[in-house]
């Protein structure tokens, strides 16, 4: 990356400079290092959040942006440039330019263009913290596109077309000539496209998520519950960060956001609050076209020859990383009325996927932040913009619920949705979509509980109602698998009718597998092996068996469990057979010995939350409600966690409904400034599983206290 010379930058911004006059706001910043953002409008709040997020993290916020502006190629070459790309294959900037105006709230409008004023005082604060001279100033449009891009890779945009470069997509087999290189002179297609923009925005891991609430009608003494925690990595621009909003307008929300966002991504205001969880519907499909023999331009469509929509787009890339040199790279992209197409050497292929052109996820959002009951919450999740993610909700009433929130295509059920389809006919096409009233959900149950951990929404809670599979058709696509942390949910939910809220924090942090779950499954399988002779294999063996299903940080069976056996399970829920089980655990127990020198090795010893030059030892696991991700090294024989529980909110309204509420972070405020006091001050709570309390009311805040101060200061 270069940097700029500072008074280049200053030059660059001075014009907004004036806009700061504008805002009026104030940042208190906790002993926790949260900032608490009070402002006389909402449009204030955003400008002040985006000032504060910046403190944090400003690289994230521009590399988010940097991104979405197309301009990652001029810093970082060829593989930043093929995200650039897919910028705009997607048509990101065509529908923010058509639509910022018709489509977008003024309230809405005006807190994007606030945040976008934020970051620009930042900016011109701090030059030297600027990586790229050209995204600044940023516009409220680069706070849309940020959202309208990253969309489609949280519900799989990435994983159906990469099939396209397989030998087949699902039970339709292409040849193997036909998955042949489409690279170009730069290294720049369509295939390190997807892959490079998936890894930005998700760095490639199996993260998940947990909800649940509870209501006056389980809880012990009439309160509700609600439990916000979303699994994220760690760190980049998915990583969640705290913030507590407040305006005299009535916006009062804590909770997490990502960098880059002018809203509050999942939390609770004193009136309700609401968790998201990753589902994954069948929101994209694949089309072969008929190309017209006599003009490759030309695609067949209800019996006419249709042209391709054709634009040549411009790519700065750096092509030597040693010099600032940059090319200006010319690529052509092309739409069809199904949507952006891919031409490969075994067919043209054109893709269609959920919420195409739709960039109303900030205003969804923005109104959910301001709901004050359930009636205007539901009428914000009636906007659908966006377009997947599961909701748990909960309020001061008692009302709690489960929503399989999605923008599912309303497709013609005479075609099998799995495989490529006809791209010649309007027959596969869509353009609609399932009413939000009309999708799974489960809405003040007489249970009084619900609970989704990225499983089947026909599993929400006990009793009869549970949305139906029978109710919906199966080119939807909606998930009917189960998770260890869904099963662990009912289990300890429905096995409980009187909860208390300490329970309910215990249930939270489960460390248990169920005995039905996978990881149970391949452990019986395991102790199955014939194994005699190997007196390695037998001692692993031996101490599988003593395995109690725990992840307890202190557990001495858990480490030889899941270093054999998750890789597996990860990679298919159907048991493998003998050799390949014997192999991973002889190689799991050859690691551990070497690296650890005993295979009964405390977990807290290989599962570890690493931050800068700390190290904390840790419990829970993959696929654990206390979810811990992570990555094997091989030279330390350490597991890193990098993904799974990070900011988790536990909220709690009483009989009376007053609002309460706990959270944590894995690392602290400071996400990626390692000289703050914050950058790691919160994981020994969060390795101890404990929380901090959440100060909601400028009283409590100005007791805890550590700085305040304006913008720009």
């Amino acid at each position: 990356m270069f940097r700029l010379f500072s008074a280049l930058v200053v030059l660059v911004l001075c014009s907004f400079t004036s806009f700061a006059a504008e805002y009026d706001v104030k940042i208190l910043r906790d002993t926790w290092g949260v900032p608490h953002i009070y402002g006389k409008t909402d449009a204030d709040v955003a400008y002040g959040l985006a000032y504060a997020h910046c403190e944090d993290d400003f690289k994230t916020i521009q590399d988010t942006m940097i991104a979405t502006r197309s301009l990652g190629g001029s810093i970082n070459g060829p593989d930043a440039a093929a995200i650039d790309f897919i910028v705009h294959l997607l048509g990101v900037w065509d529908d923010v330019n058509a639509k910022y105006e018709t489509d977008l709230s003024p309230e809405v409008r005006a807190i994007c263009e606030a945040y976008a004023q934020g970051v620009n005082l930042y900016a011109e604060k701090n030059p030297d913290a600027v990586l790229i001279e050209d995204i600044f100033p940023v516009t409220g449009k680069d706070v849309v596109a940020g959202f309208a891009f990253k969309a489609p890779f949280f519900y799989g945009l990435d994983n159906q077309v990469l099939r396209l470069f397989g030998p087949e997509r699902a039970s339709e087999v292409a040849t193997k000539e036909a998955a042949l290189d489409v690279e170009d002179d730069l290294g720049i297609n369509f295939e390190t496209a997807l892959v490079n923009t998936r890894d930005f925005f998700t760095q490639q891991l199996p993260y998940g998520s947990n909800t649940f609430s509870v209501s006056p009608k389980r809880s012990a003494d009439g309160s509700t519950f609600l439990n916000v925690n979303s699994h994220q990595p760690y760190e980049g621009p998915v990583a969640w960060w705290e913030a507590h909003l407040h305006s005299e307008e009535g916006w009062n929300m804590v909770g997490g956001l990502f960098p880059g966002m002018p809203v509050i991504g999942h939390g609770h205001n004193e009136h309700l609050g609401w968790a998201m969880t990753v589902n994954s519907p069948d929101l994209v499909d694949v089309y072969v076209l008929e190309i017209n023999p006599d003009d490759e331009n030309q695609y067949k469509y209800d019996g006419k020859w249709l042209d391709f929509d054709n634009k040549e787009v411009s790519l700065k890339v750096k092509i030597n990383p040693n010099s600032d040199l940059l090319m200006n790279v010319r690529r052509e992209v092309i739409q069809s009325v199904y949507g952006p197409v891919l031409k490969q050497k075994h067919g043209t292929y054109a893709i269609r996927y959920s919420g195409m052109g739709d960039i109303r996820q900030v205003e969804q959002w923005y109104r959910m932040n301001k709901a004050t009951n359930m009636d205007e919450f539901m009428e914000a999740m009636k906007i659908q913009g966006i377009a997947s993610l599961n909701v748990g909700y909960a309020d001061k009433e008692g009302n709690i619920a489960y929503f399989y929130n999605g923008k599912l295509p309303m497709r013609n059920p005479g075609y099998d949705y799995e495989l490529y389809l006809p791209g010649n006919t309007s027959e596969t096409n869509w353009d609609s979509y399932l009413p939000f009233d009309e999708l799974p959900m489960s809405v003040n149950p007489e249970s009084g509980f619900t609970q989704n951990a990225n499983d089947t929404p026909f599993y929400t809670t006990v009793g009869p109602e549970n949305p139906s599979e029978e109710d919906f058709d199966k080119h939807f696509g909606i998930e009917t698998n189960y998770t260890n942390r869904g099963l662990r949910a009912m289990e300890l939910f429905g096995g409980d009718d009187s909860i208390t809220y300490e329970e309910f924090y215990e249930y939270k942090y489960d460390m248990r597998y169920s005995d039905d779950s996978v990881m149970a499954k391949f452990r019986k399988a395991m102790l199955a092996l014939d194994v005699k002779g190997d007196k390695l294999l037998e001692e692993a063996q031996e101490i599988l068996a003593s395995w109690d299903l725990n992840t307890n940080p202190e557990n001495r069976a858990a480490a030889i469990a899941i270093v054999s056996i998750f890789p597996l399970a990860r990679a298919s829920e159907e048991v493998p057979d003998d050799d390949t089980l014997r192999k991973a655990l002889k190689d799991a127990t050859t690691r551990l010995k070497d690296k650890h020198g005993r295979i009964d090795v405390e977990w807290s010893e290989v599962n570890r939350l690493i931050r800068g030059e700390h190290s904390f030892g840790l419990g829970g696991g993959p696929d654990i409600l206390h979810a811990v991700y992570g990555q094997m090294n091989d030279e330390t024989g350490q597991y890193k966690a990098q993904a799974g529980d990070t900011y988790v909110l536990l909220v709690q309204w009483d009989k009376d409904g007053k609002v309460s509420s706990e959270s944590i972070h894995q690392y602290g405020s400071a996400t990626i400034d390692e000289k703050s006091p914050h950058f790691a001050d919160q994981s020994p709570l969060f390795v101890e599983r404990k929380l901090k309390p959440v100060w909601m009311t400028e009283e409590a805040v100005r007791a805890n206290l550590a700085r305040e101060y304006v913008p720009g200061e």
